[in-house]
């Protein structure tokens, strides 16, 4: 059984250790980290040590932890429980012991370098974490936001992100290599992140300048739609009933068929930041739509692909729990078979209907998928023609063999 030993330390050239934890290293010959720790720490190591190099995936290096029959010291930057090792060591290692010495977080030293009261922060990790994390914070419109990055979603990538959805409210304050001599930071503006070359270590710090304020139920007249086509968008109560019927708060993967200006799939993502939403539309045109109305009403987090539906391969979105159908160019039913086929078991499907015919054409498509026809509505905005929208439910007991190899 191992006994696990584990130090927070900033990125110093020659980090200062209590005496205490000069005894432990001196008594231990098993120690790990990644490379970086290691050319810090290096010196400090008595002379015939064995070093485990922390690498991605984990697997690997934890297979050699459980060869290890005594104490392994193990290096992290900064506080180790603050979305770091300690806390996949306390879940791999659930019976071994474990005790962790802390020193100060990267975004911790940040706020403190730049006498930032970080009371109320909120932290969004994008290390090996999803956009998500930060959408949701953006969304809501944090006053004060943490960010820790990795080595794709780098500070000039969550930068052009940001730049993306019109979200150039925030102040930046970058850090790089916090704790150390060749510590560096930096102000600047959303724009200005976007084009900067960073090192790593880094984290940043974003401070509300000004507040967004949101609506729930978005006026049709204010998204940029199709030149001389107003009406092709979903209206404004048949968009809200249709979100409704659709359970977002409990959903995480959701597909918008048939996007035309993004509507559904910005009002869903401001409707619920944590989504993971994936649209497709077969207009060319509707790839500027959609950009123009995420910087608009500032949505991060849409992953807009212009194709046709029936061509595309599916298979690179993650299975969806929601789907809604915004267009199916007269093949509902060949549409409502394919996405039957991704859509997890318990997830919901909603669907428009603008007439009888098409209303019709659902019941007997969900029928055929073996999909329960679980609420129903009948709406009429203002002057235009009413519209039946259908809530289709998977039975939980129903997955496809070929959902049983994805998450």
């Amino acid at each position: 059984m191992c006994k696990f030993i584990v130090i927070g330390i900033a990125d110093e050239t020659k980090p200062v250790l209590s005496d205490e934890l000069k005894s432990i290293i001196a008594n231990t010959r098993y120690f790990s980290g990644g490379k970086r720790h290691y050319e810090l720490v290096a010196d400090l190591l008595p002379a015939h040590h064995q070093w485990i190099e922390v690498v991605v995936p984990l697997k690997p290096t934890f297979d050699q932890y459980r060869q290890i029959d005594g104490t392994l010291v193990v290096f992290a930057s900064g506080d180790p429980l603050f979305f770091g090792i300690a806390n996949t060591l306390k879940r791999e290692f659930p019976g071994d012991s474990l005790k962790v010495y802390s020193t100060f977080n990267s975004v911790q030293m940040l706020a403190q370098h730049c006498l930032i009261p970080y009371g109320n922060m909120v932290v969004a990790t994008l290390t090996g974490r999803p956009w998500e994390n930060l959408d949701q914070e953006l969304i809501h419109g944090t006053s004060l936001i943490g960010v820790l990055t990795d080595r794709r979603k780098t500070p000039a990538a969550i930068g052009q992100y940001m730049l993306a959805a019109g979200l150039t409210n925030y102040k930046v304050y970058l850090g790089e290599r916090m704790g150390g001599a060749r510590q560096q930071v930096r102000e600047l503006s959303v724009k200005e992140l976007a084009e900067t070359e960073t090192v790593m270590p880094n984290c940043l710090i974003l401070g509300k300048l000004e507040h967004y304020k949101r609506v729930a139920g978005i006026d049709e007249k204010d998204f940029h739609y199709l030149e001389g086509r107003p009406k092709m968008i979903t209206k404004r109560s048949i968009r809200l009933m249709s979100l409704s019927m659709l359970k977002l708060d409990t959903a995480k993967v959701f597909w918008d068929i048939g996007f035309c200006t993004g509507s559904v799939s910005i009002e869903a993502k401001q409707m619920a930041p944590h989504l993971s939403v994936f649209a497709i539309e077969k207009r060319e045109e509707s790839r500027e739509l959609m950009a123009k109305n995420q910087i608009k009403f500032r949505i991060p987090g849409i992953q807009a692909t212009i194709g046709d539906f029936y061509n595309f391969n599916l298979d690179e979105w993650p299975l969806p729990d929601r789907i809604f159908i915004g267009g199916h160019g007269g093949r509902l039913l060949e549409m409502m078979e394919r996405l039957n086929h991704y859509l997890k078991p318990g997830g919901i499907l909603v669907f428009n209907a603008v007439s009888a015919e098409t209303a019709q054409a659902f019941q007997e498509a969900a029928a055929h998928c073996s999909l329960t026809i679980s609420d129903t509505m009948l709406l009429q905005q203002d002057n235009h023609n009413p519209v039946t929208i259908f809530q289709a439910t998977k039975p939980e007991q129903s997955q496809a063999s070929s959902n049983t190899s994805k998450n």
